[in-house]
């Protein structure tokens, strides 16, 4: 159920509603995909840049708002359409733009797969010291996670589903009640070292950059076609993963002073399960391997729409460009490299979807086009470029890369929330562009009609000559 739909015949289907499941075993799922432990390991992050207690709570919430602005409609597509997002993608950016949209999806996908390798090899060096550099740990668990994808081992996927996640979830709120209980009530109007602004920039992005899916329609596609139905389980996502998560990590780096990733690994194991490293691991393991299965399968999935290779050899590719990235993510740690990809991912990932969603429900209305979700057209009838869709894409894509701080010459753009305005600088050049080029197909539309009607005038005024 997600964007691997693009690569199979299943692009061009649409969910019937007989086969939609119910909200309460979609909103289930949805919430044990979006709940990770990395959200409660940036905790201690902050903590460490100084921020505080309040501005955590409050800068989740804003983030978690604003996330919503996005995921809402993103979803609400998929549900009311019951296409693909290839299908939809394919609708607005044409045939050559969809490649480069999947284009996008591989790296991208790729980026958090070395991410997730370099935090579980964290993980483990933390609880069970092992005495090897990240540099090798990471990389050799990058090539491990891809078993599943090269052979299918579903019980892997089906165990983190089933009993890791509701496993994670249970460690947090259980350690962040044991940690509350020992934390003086003052700590919630101690000030932090960073600004309010700042606080808020940092935190925003995060939420939003972690959150980010970019094809929510390929899941909620299956779901009813209510708002309620995504509305709420992506509201209790947000409130676990994204706001107690991470206020759980800060009041334990609080209450420590533990600030490294494997350290705090290590000493949730022992707040909660008593030093036991194995139930810790177990929980870990499930879950980072099961959140890298989808990041593989979605990258050869995007792949698939750019060449046709063989799955094992395309999957073996990838997985070596998954063990690089994540051997070199490893020099700068994974609290920062965290931050980095979700500024990347916030903005590359959710920029097409934005201007997907703005077509259908934007820009259509304005310019009163038809709409009819469920028309699916041909690709022998699609544009190989749809113009406004690319310039926007790229506009909107450099807007928000400029003003994340991931690039050090531009460091002087870094400023508000850099998804938030790649956006809304796509939005600016997509709905005009888009209503030019209108325009100029309706003045086409009535010169094609004008001639028709003067080629038989014409024609009886040539018999009159003769």
């Amino acid at each position: 159920m997600s964007i691997q739909d693009c690569g199979h015949g299943i692009a061009n289907t649409i969910t019937p509603l007989s086969q939609r499941r119910s909200a309460v075993t979609m909103g289930l799922l949805w919430v044990t995909m979006v709940t990770v432990f990395p959200c409660v390991l940036i905790g201690f992050s902050w903590y460490k840049s100084g921020l505080s207690l309040a501005q955590v709570v409050i800068g989740t919430i804003v983030g978690s708002a604003l996330m919503m602005v996005y995921a809402l409609p993103s979803a609400h597509i998929g549900a009311v359409s019951g296409r693909s997002y290839c299908s939809l993608i394919k609708s607005v950016f044409g045939k050559a733009g969809t490649a480069i949209v999947s284009f996008n999806l591989i790296w991208m996908f790729i980026a958090w797969y070395g991410l997730t390798a370099l935090f579980m090899a964290e993980g483990l060096e933390g609880l069970f010291h092992i005495d090897l550099p990240l540099a090798v740990l990471a990389p050799v668990f990058a090539v491990l996670m891809a078993l599943n994808n090269f052979w299918g081992f579903k019980g892997v996927a089906n165990f983190a589903r089933y009993f890791a996640a509701p496993m994670l979830i249970a460690w947090v709120l259980y350690t962040l009640v044991k940690t509350v209980a020992a934390t003086n009530p003052a700590v919630i109007s101690e000030s932090g070292t960073c600004s309010f602004p700042l606080a808020l920039t940092i935190i925003a992005n995060f939420v939003i950059g972690i959150c980010v899916w970019g094809n929510e329609a390929d899941y909620w596609r299956h779901g009813k076609a209510k708002l309620s139905s995504s509305g709420i389980p992506m509201s209790v996502a947000l409130l676990i993963g994204v706001i107690i998560f991470p206020t759980t990590g800060w009041l334990v780096a609080r209450m420590t002073g533990i600030t490294e990733n494997g350290a705090a690994v290590a000493f949730m194991n022992n707040f909660s399960f008593g030093g036991v490293a194995v139930i810790g691991a177990l929980v870990l393991t499930a879950s980072y391997f099961a959140a890298n299965d989808s990041n593989l399968y979605g990258s050869s999935s995007a792949l698939s729409q750019l060449s046709k290779l063989p799955h094992k050899l395309s999957v073996g590719i990838l997985t070596v460009c998954g063990a690089i990235v994540a051997g070199v993510l490893s020099s700068c740690g994974g609290a920062q490299a965290l931050e980095k990809v979700a500024s990347l991912n916030c903005v590359v990932m959710a920029m097409p979807t934005v201007i997907l969603v703005s077509e259908y429900f934007i820009v259509r209305k304005l310019l009163n086009i038809p709409m009819d979700l469920h028309i699916i057209e041909s690709d022998d009838y699609l544009p190989t470029v749809r113009v406004p869709a690319l310039a926007a894409l790229a506009f909107g894509s450099f807007v928000g890369i400029a003003t994340a701080g991931i690039i050090p010459a531009l460091e002087p753009l870094h400023v508000g929330l850099c998804s938030f305005q790649g956006w809304l600088a796509g939005l600016a050049l997509y709905v005009p562009f888009r209503w030019i080029e209108h325009r100029r197909a309706m003045s086409d539309e009535r010169l094609i009609a004008d001639a028709r009607v003067l080629q038989p005038q014409l024609a009886v005024q040539r018999v009159s000559d003769d």
